[in-house]
């Protein structure tokens, strides 16, 4: 009998390829989205990948009650990965209160209807922002938690005291926080990538946007920081080697092999790359020029923030793998499919 797993924004960008992931791994995934920020045709790319279209239906997490039919219709949910979440650190400082509603109502919501429908275990969908500007780099767990630098980081910090706050007040389930740092790319299949509604908050999918000649240029925002050529400094992640860390989270979970009923997992490659630094590796491996201009700096940003992946490479076993450059030429052959159909 394969486990029934819970995926919430299953259609976004990260949890499109955990779908594929949990699917290749066994489990019987079932998707939420309410679609604010993906589009509903991910599932037939989800479906060309591993033979199995996923069960979907159109739902907000802020809705308890429909979130509560659900999860009664398809008894047996052993698992949660919640990644649904509004996830621009720009817009949530013009917009706070939408990013506290769906950030942190949408998790208290399945946190209250986790121990009745007997569900073991949560992944969480957290982020390297949970650091602030780190004192010391490369990142470990133990890095003091610093005041958040936008309304986002903060939905992250308060939702991992939640989350710690109710493990420790005894429920009967599990939680594994995984504290991405800057996930990037696309299946190597090019059926599923980055897509966004409208003009792209992320990085990556601007880059080829106007690589493909769909935006004019690309703002760098700030060349005067404290890094070797002025712009801010990230640790880029493949998604696909991301999406895999979730499967051996829930695995880990549900096999009873974790050591505290609250665990914490930093994922990132241990490698900064600064933005100038990943322009340049795009039009390397890909051969295009990206027009780019210097802009001023954009408030909520963090200077430079790495990580060190080392608890998760022990514990979990989990390895990032694929090189930036690589990534990068699978983000560019998502963006050329993306024009082959039509869809910019």
């Amino acid at each position: 009998m394969k486990k029934k797993i819970l995926v919430t924004g299953g259609t976004g960008y990260i949890g499109s390829h955990t779908v594929v992931e949990l699917q290749n791994a066994g489990y019987d995934v079932v998707i939420i989205d309410n679609l604010s920020n993906s589009n509903v045709e991910v599932l037939d790319g989800i479906e060309k990948i591993s033979g199995i279209r996923p069960y979907f239906k159109e739902l907000d997490c802020n809705d308890k009650e429909g979130l509560k039919a659900l999860i009664k219709e398809h008894s047996g949910i052993k698992g949660i990965i919640h990644f649904a979440a509004s996830k621009a650190v720009g817009e949530s400082v013009h917009k706070p209160l939408l990013y506290y509603r769906n950030n942190i109502v949408t998790l208290i919501n399945l946190l209250e209807l986790m121990p009745e429908a007997g569900i073991e275990g949560i992944v969480f969908s957290s982020s390297c922002t949970v650091y602030g500007q780190p004192d010391i780099l490369p990142v470990t767990e133990d890095a003091p938690i610093k005041p958040a630098l936008s309304p986002y980081g903060n939905t992250k910090q308060i939702n991992e005291e939640i989350i710690r706050d109710t493990i420790y007040a005894g429920v009967p389930f599990k939680s594994i926080i995984l504290r991405y740092f800057n996930p990037i790319g696309a299946h190597p299949s090019a059926e599923i990538g980055e897509l966004p509604n409208g003009v792209p908050q992320n990085l990556i999918p601007y880059l080829t946007q106007t690589a493909m000649g769909i935006r004019k240029e690309l703002s760098v925002f700030g060349d005067d920081y404290d890094t070797p050529d002025g712009s801010c400094i990230r640790d880029y992640i493949n998604v696909v080697d991301l999406a895999k860390a979730h499967v051996i989270a829930m695995d880990r979970m549900l096999e009873n092999k974790s050591d505290e009923k609250l665990e914490i997992f930093n994922l990132g490659t241990g490698r900064g790359v600064s933005v100038l630094e990943l322009i340049s590796e795009f039009e390397k491996g890909t051969g295009v020029k990206v027009p780019h201009k210097i802009v001023g700096r954009r408030e909520g940003d963090i200077e430079k923030v790495w990580a060190n992946p080392e608890h998760a490479n022990k514990v979990l076993g989990w390895t990032a793998k694929e090189s930036v450059e690589d990534t990068l030429v699978t983000a560019w052959n998502w963006q050329k499919r993306l024009r082959e159909r039509g869809i910019q």
